[in-house]
C-alpha cells in the first residue's frame, strides 16, 4: 500500500513534472561506497522538475504562487545571490502565470549576462544588485523599498523570502517525501538515509517534517553550502514552527531530529575548491549528471568523503535530493578541467 500523509496539502498550483524519476548511481556506488560495505546510492532528479524551471524551488513555488495568487497579487518580489536558483525560478514562474518579478540581488555585478542572470533577464525580470554589506544589512529594507515602489504605480506586490523557504514553500518537500517514499516502495526498500544540500534550509524543513509525518525512521542530513550548523538548526527549525503556526498542527520540536553536516561547505557562498569541480567532472562521466558548484555539486562531494570514511557503513540505500542548479555551471567553466590526468 502506498504511504500517505496524514494531513491534507493545501491549494497549489501544479508547475512541475511529477513525480522526479528515482534512478541507483551504481558505477559510483561501486567506486566510492559498496567495496567499504557502504549503501546503494540513488538519485532523486528533482532537477528535471521543468527545463528552465528546474530545481527543489519549483515545487515550493507551487504552493507559494498559490498564495500570492489567492492574495490578488500582481508583482512578485524575492532576493539571492547573482546566480540563484531561486531567483532565475520565480522569473520564469512569473513570466508562465503574467505576473511582474522584481528580484533583489546580492553581490557584485558581473557585467556580463550569464547562466542563471541571463534567464532573469530573458523572462523579463527586473534586477536590482546590492552589494554583499548592503544586502545583509538591509534585505527588509530593500523589500520594504521595492514593494513601496510597486505600489505607487498601483501595483499590488507579494513578497518570497531567500530560497521560498519558510511555513508556505516547506510544503514542497513534506509533499516530495511521500512521492520520494513511494518511489523507494516500489524499489522494494525504504531508505535509511535521504541527503540533501541545505542553503535558506526550506528542502531539508520539508524533507525532515515529511518524514517525521510519514511515521519513518529515515535520517535526512543536510549538508551546508555556506552557513554553519547552528544557523540552519535555527532557521529549520522557525521554518517548521512557521509551517505549524499557519496549519495548527502542533509539534514537539524537541524530539525533531535536524541532522546537519558543515564540513565541505568550502570558501563561502558559490565558492567551490577544485574537489568540488572534480567531483561534478566525475559524476558527469560516470553518470551523465550534472551537478552544480554552488549546491549539489558540494553536497555530493561531502557525501562522498563521508562514504569513504565509513561514515554509512551497514546502511542499505541512501537517497541523494538533486536539487538542479545546472545553469550555474555556465559562470564557473574557467574552474573546469585545470587538473593533469
Amino acid at each position: 500500500m502506498p504511504k500517505r500523509l496524514p494531513i491534507e496539502l493545501p491549494d497549489h498550483l501544479s508547475l512541475a513534472n511529477l513525480p522526479t524519476p528515482l534512478q541507483p548511481l551504481d558505477r559510483i556506488s561501486e567506486r566510492y561506497s559498496l567495496p567499504s560495505r557502504g549503501p546503494r546510492i540513488w538519485v532523486k532528479r528533482d532537477d528535471l522538475t521543468e527545463s528552465g524551471m528546474s530545481g527543489n524551488k519549483l515545487r515550493k513555488l507551487e504552493f507559494v504562487m498559490a498564495k500570492a495568487q489567492g492574495s490578488g497579487a500582481n508583482v512578485l518580489i524575492t532576493c539571492g545571490g547573482i546566480q540563484s536558483n531561486h531567483c532565475r525560478a520565480t522569473a520564469l514562474v512569473g513570466a508562465r502565470l503574467g505576473m511582474k518579478v522584481q528580484l533583489i540581488l546580492r553581490g557584485k555585478d558581473p557585467g556580463e549576462l550569464d547562466g542563471n542572470l541571463l534567464l532573469d533577464k530573458l523572462a523579463g525580470a527586473e534586477v536590482a544588485v546590492y552589494p554583499d554589506e548592503e544586502y545583509s544589512r538591509d534585505l527588509e529594507q530593500l523589500f520594504e523599498k521595492w514593494s513601496e515602489v510597486y505600489q505607487s504605480h498601483g501595483d499590488k506586490p507579494f513578497c518570497i523570502p531567500t530560497g521560498a523557504s519558510d511555513g508556505h514553500g516547506i510544503w514542497g518537500y513534506i509533499s516530495a517525501s511521500e512521492e520520494l517514499i513511494n518511489d523507494c516502495a516500489e524499489q522494494r526498500f525504504e531508505p535509511s538515509h535521504i541527503v540533501c544540500a541545505t542553503g535558506s534550509g526550506g528542502t531539508q524543513a520539508g524533507l525532515t517534517l515529511g518524514c517525521h509525518l510519514l511515521g519513518l525512521q529515515t535520517r535526512v542530513t543536510g549538508y551546508a553550502v555556506c552557513q554553519n550548523s547552528a544557523y540552519l538548526q535555527k532557521k529549520i527549525r522557525e521554518d517548521i514552527a512557521h509551517w505549524m503556526e499557519l496549519t495548527g498542527n502542533p509539534l514537539d520540536l524537541n524530539f525533531l531530529s535536524v541532522l546537519i553536516n558543515d564540513d565541505y561547505r568550502g570558501p563561502g557562498y558559490g565558492l567551490a575548491g577544485v574537489e568540488v569541480y572534480q567531483t561534478i567532472e566525475e559524476l558527469a562521466r560516470l553518470e551523465g549528471i550534472l551537478l552544480d558548484p554552488v549546491y549539489t555539486g558540494k553536497a555530493f562531494h561531502g557525501l562522498l568523503q563521508e562514504l569513504q570514511q565509513g561514515n554509512y557503513q551497514g546502511v542499505d540505500n541512501l537517497v541523494f535530493i538533486h536539487t538542479g542548479g545546472q545553469f550555474a555551471l555556465f559562470p564557473h567553466r574557467n574552474h573546469f578541467f585545470l587538473t593533469v590526468e
